[in-house]
């Protein structure tokens, strides 16, 4: 996504998703984002009528699509695809990135549900549909893996919600750990629920 190949308005979008990673919502500024994406000065109004609400709901929206193409991506990785390996894709990304980048961003869904999440944000319905696009490809793959259609979208809450949980835990101690908690703990009872 980086570099001035992309257009203006969509390196702004992945501009706005890395900050609010990094600071948060309230600590990104739309110069900060402009300046970010490399974008010509004067574009963001041209791009972005609906103002900053606009800017963090599309960068949102492009998070959750982003997270479904991960675990969309796990059956390439396979010949045996198994919940307990699908956790285990889902948590690899965010071991690497936490590690490479020394711990300083973690989920904008996260970030911008502790800031936003409990008010009358416009860009709440944004971060919700992230989230249900999100959770909707674990459960695709999960359905796809056997698990029973009924069963699929609890575990895919529980296996979001343990990822996010885990990645927080992971950013404060500075350390991985957390995350491979998660999989270890949480992979005989994922991988009971598939035939």
């Amino acid at each position: 996504m980086a570099g001035k190949a992309r257009p203006a308005r969509e390196r702004m979008v992945y501009s706005a998703a890395q900050l609010v990673r990094a600071r948060g919502v309230a600590m990104t500024g739309v110069r900060d984002v402009v300046a970010h994406a490399d974008a010509p000065r004067g574009s963001f109004q041209h791009y972005f009528p609906g103002g900053k609400d606009q800017l963090v709901g599309e960068a949102l929206i492009w998070s959750g699509d982003f997270a479904a193409r991960w675990v969309a991506s796990y059956d390439q990785t396979t010949g045996e695809p198994s919940p307990s390996g699908l956790f285990a894709h889902m948590a690899r990304l965010w071991k690497e990135d936490l590690t490479a980048r020394r711990y300083e961003r973690g989920c904008p869904m996260m970030a911008t549900a502790a800031e936003l999440g409990g008010g009358d944000s416009p860009v709440k319905e944004h971060l919700r549909t992230a989230a249900e696009t999100w959770e909707r490809a674990v459960v695709d793959e999960l359905v796809r893996m056997g698990v029973a259609p009924q069963r699929a979208p609890g575990l895919a809450t529980l296996m979001v919600s343990a990822l996010e949980g885990a990645i927080m835990l992971a950013r404060v101690r500075r350390d991985v750990g957390p995350l491979d908690t998660v999989v270890t703990e949480l992979s005989p009872l994922l991988d009971s629920c598939a035939p």
